[in-house]
């Protein structure tokens, strides 16, 4: 399609995925595609391990027990002391309330009121007094009882002590020091009454009832208005009455204590997979065991489910490529039996490295063998084989997959992956510019070459030891030998099973020894010296816009094929004898020039060309019309159709069909020209791809602008080559003898040959 024509892109996610669906064609192949990758995604993460003996602390390990993974494994010990630590620091919560303060003012009021108003029988039903003689035995207050009913002791306490009392209260009275909870970091007072919270770093400043009360008993020694027994009735009425107006939230500091638990995160050190957590004959120590368990605990678990929904969400993503190009067009489209292909192949080197994997895991447990084992396996083989079959776009996606599943399958890291995406690159760059069997068997030498070079900086990349530097550059050796193996065992499958047109095939068909080519040489040379100068041109411009040059050569040898059938009705055949279209109408000559194009496509079935050139040979005309013969029925008085002089198509719906008929109708239109001289041609070929594009034929190809350019550059280049001028050389009896060699003198021989020179007409550049 030419790229420059508007389109009307969709406005959901959900319309977008329904177009690019309907315009590959993939049918039921689309979910076989999808089905493969959740396969592959469940294989990745499955885990078939034989788990190794678990030792508990004591035991003699019987052999090395090594880590087949990188695993982390909790230092429960670290773990719990970092808690306690942050416990200590954490402070409890206190809760401050000024109402005891209140409760005992009033209750100190209401003592010194009863004992003012009677001493003896007042407050006798539950009062202060009441509350008193339950606190202390009646014969102490008694005792005391005298002394408060004092003038100057109520003076004392209302005036002195109350105060004192009011603000200590205040700040935070505990009930006992010794059993209050103070952490590192202080206390948490919460105040009731207002509702905000201090934290009170200096344990020094958080006071208890017992303190102060000795605190008060030291000030009251002091005061001289006051007598022993006085000084002795205070205390114990204080002592009695005194509340604490702190009181330890045990449901808050709790509830702190479970935060800060939480929100220490669990300590863990780091095993390396190849690492040995036991070795043989050793005694395994509680650390060691609880590396086993952990170990085990992995190992045990039959699905890795992060793992496998990880990989099927990188796999969608990767195969995003097949059905969008990186500028987000649709690209070439896809077909059933493609997508079919491509699962066919992730499937089988999937569960090839799977089973490669596995099987090496029962035999060995030495993890430098199982980097080579790794790296020997043929995926740059794979990879190869897909870029015989389809462009760039998508053997590139296909080496993306394989690298990717694989590395899951071995269990390895980016380095793997980086190594065989590699490799399948410089395989698929050998592939496609094979020319014959023979290339394919050296490429050899440059693949091997090659991934040894990806292999040394990916080497050095992991840091990989260099005792296993011989070990894995045999395995590169073994992964070249064994890709070419498989490019040369499969590709025939695979032209079978699937009627693929592979590279092999197609040069196969270039082959001069062909039946077909050989009946086409024989019976239409006409037609094939025009089909060898188009091959020519396709070629040169398929090479300059990135398109399949192979394909386009041997479609362009085949593409007029059909011509077999009535080769005298065609004017590149005639060789001067008359034209049979003399004696026929306007419309069963065009009959005969549009049946090329059917009998065309059947010999290519016939002779097992290959789909890919069979519709090329069906497209090389698209819906042109013959004009010649529409012309003519015109000029006789007809009124003719334009479906009868029109070819039946389908217009060119690749880059390959397109590039075909622009090559086709210049180089015949060309030979029409008298004087084809460069400038000449140009004109020419501008105005014959123009004159096509204006006709719409490569709408629904993927040519651009830019690509027509190249092309008409290209087809220049190669019609100048083949219209370049001769000089015309003189007939035999008007050649003049020179003199005889007795005559001449030392200036005659530069004398004649210097009128010869000047004699001969002058050359066009390029002759």
């Amino acid at each position: 399609m030419i790229m420059q024509k508007k389109t009307k892109y969709p406005t959901s996610f959900l319309l977008l995925v329904q177009n690019l669906v309907s315009y590959h064609h993939c049918g039921w192949g689309f979910w076989a595609f999808v089905g493969t990758l959740v396969f592959l995604a469940l294989l990745s993460g499955a885990n078939f391990h034989v788990v190794q003996k678990i030792y508990t602390a004591g035991q003699v390990a019987e052999s090395d027990v090594i880590a087949d993974r990188d695993i982390m494994v909790e230092d429960t010990q670290a773990t719990e002391a970092r808690r306690k630590q942050l416990l200590l620091l954490q402070p409890p919560v206190y809760d401050l309330s000024l109402e005891s303060s209140i409760l005992f003012q009033n209750r100190i009021l209401e003592l010194f009121q009863s004992v003012n108003e009677n001493n003896k029988h007042a407050d006798a039903d539950g009062g202060a007094l009441a509350h008193l003689i339950d606190d202390l035995t009646p014969a102490v207050v008694d005792e005391i009882l005298p002394e408060l009913a004092l003038p100057d002791v109520q003076t004392y306490i209302l005036k002195e002590l109350m105060p004192l009392i009011h603000t200590n209260l205040a700040e935070g009275l505990v009930g006992d020091i010794r059993s209050a909870r103070v952490g590192r970091a202080g206390a948490v007072i919460h105040n009731l009454d207002t509702k905000v919270e201090v934290l009170r770093p200096d344990v020094g400043t958080l006071h208890d009832v017992q303190s102060f009360l000795a605190e008060i008993s030291s000030k009251a020694r002091q005061e001289l208005s006051l007598t022993p027994q006085s000084r002795r009735a205070v205390n114990i009425l204080l002592s009695a009455t005194m509340p604490a107006s702190l009181t330890l939230n045990r449901e808050a500091t709790q509830k702190r204590a479970e935060a800060v638990i939480e929100s220490v995160k669990p300590i863990y050190y780091q095993i390396q997979k190849g690492e040995i957590i036991a070795h043989k004959g050793e005694r395994v120590s509680r650390e060691q065991q609880i590396k086993l368990q952990t170990l085990y605990q992995t190992a045990a678990s039959p699905m890795r489910w992060v793992t496998a929904v990880g990989a099927l969400l990188c796999a969608l993503l990767f195969s995003i490529g097949f059905f969008v190009a990186p500028s987000g067009r649709p690209g070439t489209s896809l077909l059933c039996k493609d997508i079919l292909m491509i699962s066919l192949m992730l499937l089988l080197f999937g569960t090839g490295a799977k089973a490669v994997y596995q099987l090496y895991l029962s035999m060995n447990n030495d993890t430098s063998l199982l980097h080579a084992f790794s790296a020997a396996f043929p995926v740059a083989g794979a990879v190869g084989l897909v870029a015989m079959v389809f462009a760039a776009r998508c053997y590139c996606v296909m080496g993306l997959l394989l690298a990717f599943f694989c590395m899951l399958m071995f269990q390895a890291d980016y380095v793997f992956f980086i190594y065989h995406f590699l490799g399948g690159m410089l395989a698929t760059w050998l592939v496609i510019r094979a020319q014959s069997r023979q290339d394919v068997v050296w490429s050899i030498i440059p693949l091997t070459i090659g991934q040894s070079v990806i292999w040394l900086g990916t080497a050095l990349l992991a840091q990989t030891p260099v005792y296993e530097a011989p070990a894995q550059l045999i395995a590169v050796a073994v992964n070249s030998l064994f890709s070419l193996i498989l490019l040369f065992a499969v590709s025939p499958v695979l032209e079978m099973v699937f009627d693929y047109s592979t590279r092999f095939r197609l040069m196969e068909l270039m082959n001069l020894e062909q039946p077909l080519m050989q009946e086409l040489m024989v019976t239409i040379p006409g037609t094939y010296h025009h089909s060898l100068v188009v091959a020519n041109m396709v070629e040169a411009g398929a090479k300059a816009i990135g398109a399949n040059s192979l394909l386009c050569k041997v479609a362009a040898l085949y593409h007029d094929v059909g011509k077999l059938s009535y080769p005298e009705y065609f004017i590149e055949n005639l060789y001067g004898s008359y034209n049979k279209h003399d004696k026929l109408s306007p419309s069963m000559s065009a009959l005969v020039l549009l049946s090329h194009v059917k009998k065309g496509t059947e010999l290519a079935e016939r002779y097992k060309l290959g789909q890919e050139i069979a519709d090329i040979i069906r497209q090389h005309h698209g819906t042109r019309l013959i004009r010649y013969f529409y012309q003519k029925a015109l000029n006789l008085g007809e009124k003719p159709r334009d479906s009868d002089y029109s070819y039946p198509g389908p217009r060119p719906q690749t880059r390959e069909a397109a590039i075909l008929m622009l090559a086709d109708s210049v180089e015949a239109s060309s030979r029409t020209l008298t004087d084809p001289t460069p400038s000449r041609l140009k004109s020419h070929i501008d105005a014959t791809v123009k004159g096509i594009f204006s006709e719409g034929q490569l709408d629904e190809s993927e040519l651009t602008f830019k690509d027509l350019h190249y092309l008409s550059k290209n087809f220049q280049r190669i019609l100048t080559g083949i219209f370049h001028q001769r000089i015309v050389y003189p007939e035999q009896s008007k050649i003049q003898p020179l003199p005889a060699a007795s005559n001449l003198t030392d200036n005659s021989l530069p004398v004649a040959a210097d009128k010869a020179e000047r004699s001969a007409p002058q050359m066009y550049p390029g002759m």
